[in-house]
């Protein structure tokens, strides 16, 4: 097979240069080991770039031939380049409500640290820091279950500080009765539709726990007083961070500010990179707030636009709250929950289904797919839904037996490696066996596949964990975890046309990499940053190390496609 990938591949060089126009190309990056995604012509040694978009790939003689005196020529001295990553799942603007940020670093933060701990640390940090600072802790699995972390107990060691614990997952906080106030959360308040929140038994007074729709609707509304500024400054630390690692997309599921104050913030950080923001409807008592980003301007700044919809329809295995075909291990008769009724997700399906907007789907449990799926063959046909595209944001429960359905629907899968890096997704530790994550199998059943971070945004630590999954027979190679982070992402956002493979008439978004990360040690891969990145045929990064690449290059033999392992 691979011979037969190798012949191919120098076959589609020989034939792969043309040129859309006699103009000259503005660019050439010329002499290097260019993986162009395509998956006829995965390699090339050379590529020219016109305006914002590739024009020509080939080898570094036929690209060369094309230059004139004023194109810029980058020598790339052997040098690897990849279309610009396009991450998938993200939440922007990075960050936490202002205050005292603290953890508990440790080699396994799923279950985390004791509640003893936590208090104590609560409670020095009260001691220290002055009244009404916002004290925000991330905390694991086993303090977010004790029921002797609660509100009453955080009000006994800061009384006087506002505090939230959180899980690193996103699902689960635990509040005082000051950060309640804060939050505008009172004991007689129901909780939003798709939410909860923890009560006291018989007495019914809240006791902190806020779960789901209950956690992130407060939180978003309290982030929406804090000045703009506060958000725009870390907005603009993430773009700088993603081009020096070559990310030059990203699709943001917009559920941290509300909808007005994330425009504003986008407008004022202008970042260099191209962003989908996705709307992330809140919820309250009353229902799902549809009308919440109606209206508002889909085109914020020059790289961004707003497009599609986000809903959260279970939690995770985490702390038992994908819904699951079979029970918990060690908690007969717990199958996990849907955050909404059944008749609320065929609601939203069935919009999807009448509506322009692309629909996104948090889905973790087998349960939650299996309905999902069902309730879409009932409401339109394959071909139908196959040009709708629905995603299901992580898909960890899209098993084997139901993935020629979700073949059948058109059904794309975002995944995301870091989050089967714990030791929490097994038997011990109390997730259901079935979720240790689908990357290969879903490839193989024919399922569109793309990769996002929802996580450390390091593109290379989430390649690692893709090709190095606990379970051998699900870990990707190298070039399908490149792919499906570059023409997966860009097909998951129907901007396969446009980016994601470097080709004729694509745009120029590309990264020329500081090493080969296809031959690269394994362990050596998350030290990889890009030395140039390029947005739109736009150089928008240029690292010091690189300061060789634009010269005019020497002459020295050119490159060859290095074959792929």
């Amino acid at each position: 097979m691979r011979v037969l990938l190798a012949a191919a591949a120098i076959v589609g060089l020989a034939g792969s240069v043309r040129a859309q126009s006699s103009a000259p190309p503005d660019i050439i990056l010329t002499g290097g080991k260019i993986f162009t995604a395509e998956l006829t012509q995965p390699y090339a040694q050379a590529l020219a770039v016109r305006g914002e978009r590739v024009v020509a790939v080939g080898t570094t003689a036929q690209i060369t031939r094309l230059a004139g005196p004023a194109t810029r020529r980058i020598d790339l001295r052997g040098r690897t380049v990849v279309p610009g990553f396009n991450d998938a799942h993200t939440h922007l603007p990075p960050g936490h409500l202002p205050g005292h940020f603290f953890d508990f670093p440790q080699a396994d933060m799923i279950p985390g640290p004791r509640t003893a701990q936590v208090l104590d640390t609560v409670a020095a940090l009260a001691g220290r820091e002055p009244a009404g600072t916002w004290l925000i802790g991330e905390i694991g699995r086993d303090a977010l279950v004790d029921p002797q972390l609660r509100r009453a107990d955080l009000d006994l060691v800061a009384p006087r500080h506002p505090v939230l614990l959180r899980t690193p997952w996103g699902h689960g906080s635990i509040v005082n009765t000051a950060a309640l106030r804060l939050l505008e959360i009172e004991d007689s308040d129901v909780a939003p539709l798709g939410g909860t929140y923890g009560r006291l038994p018989d007495v019914g007074q809240l006791n902190g726990l806020l779960s789901e729709y209950g956690d992130w609707a407060p939180r978003r509304a309290f982030s929406g007083k804090i000045a703009d500024s506060a958000w725009v400054r870390p907005l603009k630390a993430y773009g700088a961070e993603a081009l020096r690692f070559g990310i030059t997309s990203a699709q943001n599921m917009a559920d941290a500010l509300p909808p007005d104050q994330t425009l504003r913030v986008v407008k004022a950080a202008q970042l260099p990179l191209r962003l989908r923001i996705i709307p992330f409807p809140m919820t309250s008592k009353w229902g799902i707030n549809r009308r919440e980003w109606a209206g508002v301007e889909r085109h914020p700044a020059p790289l961004a636009r707003v497009d599609g919809v986000k809903y959260i329809l279970d939690a995770t295995p985490l702390e038992g709250g994908a819904l699951m075909r079979r029970p918990y291990p060690g908690q007969p008769g717990w199958y996990g929950k849907l955050n909404f009724p059944v008749d609320t997700v065929r609601q939203l399906l069935r919009t999807a289904l009448a509506g322009p907007e692309p629909l996104m789907l948090h889905i973790s449990g087998d349960s939650t797919a299996s309905l999902v799926l069902r309730l879409m063959s009932q409401l339109g046909d394959d071909a139908t839904w196959r040009r709708k595209r629905v995603r299901f944001e992580h898909g960890d429960g899209l098993t084997a037996d139901l993935q020629p359905r979700a073949r059948a629907l058109g059904i794309v899968v975002v995944q995301n490696p870091s989050h089967f890096t714990n030791a929490a997704l097994d038997k011990q530790h109390g997730a259901p066996p079935e979720l240790h994550g689908s990357f290969r199998s879903l490839l193989e059943s024919g399922v569109p596949f793309a990769l996002g971070s929802d996580g450390p945004s390091n593109p290379y630590l989430n390649i690692l964990l893709a090709v190095t999954l606990a379970d051998p027979k699900e870990a990707l190679t190298r070039e399908q975890a490149v792919r499906a982070y570059t023409a997966g992402s860009a097909y998951a956002e129907f901007q396969e046309q446009e980016k994601g493979t470097l080709a004729p008439g694509k745009l120029a978004d590309l990264a020329v990499l500081s090493q080969d990360i296809f031959t690269a040690p394994l362990p050596a891969l998350p030290g990889t940053v890009s030395e140039l990145t390029m947005v739109g045929g736009q150089v928008v990064y240029e690292a010091k190390s690189g300061a060789a690449l634009g010269q005019v290059p020497k002459k020295v033999p050119a490159a060859s496609p290095t074959k792929p392992k």
